[in-house]
């Protein structure tokens, strides 16, 4: 696997730890979770994650960071 996509996929766990502690309180944020989750599975893990599976991760951390500091 290719050291990018291993620290994309520790940011997403992450963000499925953050998901478990809410449950489904927010489900743009559980949708934001899943489309990455999606995306990741099928990305080609030997090459570097794509531009559009970042921006979906980089979404949902955004997502994760707003509701915690709205909280």
């Amino acid at each position: 696997m290719n050291d990018n996509f291993r620290e994309l996929k520790a940011r997403l766990r992450r963000l499925d730890e953050l998901l478990a502690g809410r449950g489904t309180v927010d489900p743009e944020f559980a949708q934001a979770v899943s489309a990455v989750r999606r995306a990741a599975k099928h990305g080609d893990r030997t090459r570097d994650p794509s531009p559009e599976l970042r921006s979906l991760l980089e979404r949902a951390e955004s997502l994760g960071r707003s509701k915690i500091t709205s909280s």
